[in-house]
């Protein structure tokens, strides 16, 4: 009895080993894909280390992508399956702030391993300098101030400064000698900045590309293997990709090559990738989307709290009871009328009278309408819910999601068996 009790012991300690291993692989997928250059300080860092060999497997099997993990921190050099999305950026970036934060990083390679807020700035406007950038920059405002403040605080969240003394606050409202910061530059985190193949400084000028698209399939072009194994992999993981990374993969962004082997293959990638990252498939006629059932696997979170997610959420489901129009026939149809950004404008107008006690002070006010439509409009782009064309908005089929009602399910023809419906259904 003894011997048998303790048999039962040891296979239960290896089911919860067994266990405990699978869900820590899962979280730190999770915590990688939302967070690919991770510091010390990250809450699942210390089971990125241990779970390192597993993780680096996986990323390069299922979606071609490098993991490093080092004592200083760990970075998964994720590039995008489409270059061409113009959804994806830091929050509140534009070209010219980009810009900026190139230049920060290229003074923080040669700084010392200290440097304070001014002398960064001064450095900054060294290379800002250079007549092959023609870009104007300086300190004497508040509001260039408070953009390289901006810029400081972006590589503080990355991990690439650490704060030692200071306030960046007093910096942007003052701009004197006495109000400024010192940082610690961590290294590791700054070399992981680029997610490239190849440096941009790698080309002399007579090679490098010309225009940006250009330049940036340049700096990712990965070697393809010329043979028909070699074509599959890459087109597996640009799927993959795009899978893990974007809101939704329709089949209609397929090229053709690329369409075909979503068909024959989605089901069974669908399956590896949910089993890795905790995400459940929602396979439709239209496309595919894996879902974050808790909701954190995303930059922008849907419903959500706060008066821009309610007026999103809002629009949504006004643009969604448009496109699920019914036919004489009683089937839905998918071709909902084109409306224009005022027309949405027109709308938050109306609901401000319903809703608008739930709203900041700010979206009360005369003419706020305006804005939140332009919001609301950019967050479901973001989402690939809906797609901005010449001041006209265009809902895309997984909007259905949020339509009030109960779906109704079609069979098609061009699909395979698994996938019909119209996609995303209200739940």
């Amino acid at each position: 009895m003894k011997a048998a009790n303790g048999s039962n012991d040891s296979r239960s300690i290896g089911l919860l080993q067994q266990r405990f291993q699978r869900e820590e692989f899962r979280a730190c997928v999770r915590a990688l894909l939302m967070t690919p250059l991770m510091g010390p300080a990250h809450e699942d860092f210390a089971g990125v280390r241990r779970q390192a060999e597993a993780l680096r497997e996986w990323f390069s099997r299922e979606a071609g992508w490098i993991l490093q993990v080092e004592r200083e921190g760990a970075r998964l050099y994720k590039r995008p399956g489409d270059l061409a999305d113009p959804m994806r950026g830091l929050p509140g970036y534009d070209r010219r702030r980009y810009v900026l934060l190139c230049l920060a990083c290229a003074v923080l390679e040669r700084a010392d391993p200290q440097i304070t807020l001014r002398l960064l700035g001064e450095r900054l406007l060294e290379l800002a300098a250079e007549p092959a950038l023609d870009f104007t920059f300086t300190l004497e405002a508040q509001h260039e101030r408070r953009e390289l403040v901006s810029v400081c605080r972006t590589l503080l969240g990355l991990g690439v400064l650490h704060r030692v003394a200071g306030d960046e606050e007093t910096f942007v409202r003052a701009g004197g000698d006495q109000a400024d910061a010192l940082y610690d530059v961590q290294r590791r985190m700054l070399a992981g900045m680029l997610a490239a193949v190849r440096g941009p400084s790698t080309w002399t000028p007579e090679e490098a590309p010309v225009t940006l698209e250009a330049r940036l399939r340049a700096m990712v072009d990965e070697h393809v293997a010329d043979s028909e194994e070699g074509r599959r992999t890459a087109l597996r993981h640009q799927l993959a990709r795009r899978l893990l990374d974007d809101p939704v993969v329709y089949v209609e962004t397929l090229d053709p090559e690329a369409r075909a082997y979503f068909f024959n293959q989605r089901g069974a990638m669908a399956a590896r990738l949910c089993d890795a990252a905790g995400l459940v498939a929602e396979q439709r006629a239209e496309g595919l989307a894996l879902v974050d059932e808790a909701g954190l696997l995303t930059d922008v979170a849907m419903p959500a709290e706060g008066t821009d997610a309610h007026v999103t959420l809002l629009v949504a489901e006004h643009l969604a009871a448009g496109q699920r129009q019914r036919r004489k026939d009683g089937a839905y149809t998918t071709q909902a009328p084109v409306m224009r950004e005022h027309d949405i404008a027109d709308f938050l107008h109306e609901a401000k009278g319903k809703y608008g006690r739930y709203w900041r002070k700010s979206a009360r006010e005369p003419g706020a309408e305006r804005e939140l439509a332009a919001i609301a409009i950019d967050r479901l782009e973001k989402l690939q819910l809906a797609v901005r064309k010449a001041g006209a908005v265009h809902p895309l089929p997984a909007l259905a999601r949020f339509a009030l009602g109960e779906a109704e399910i079609r069979e098609t023809r061009d699909a395979p068996a698994q996938a019909t419906g119209s996609l995303f259904g209200p739940t």
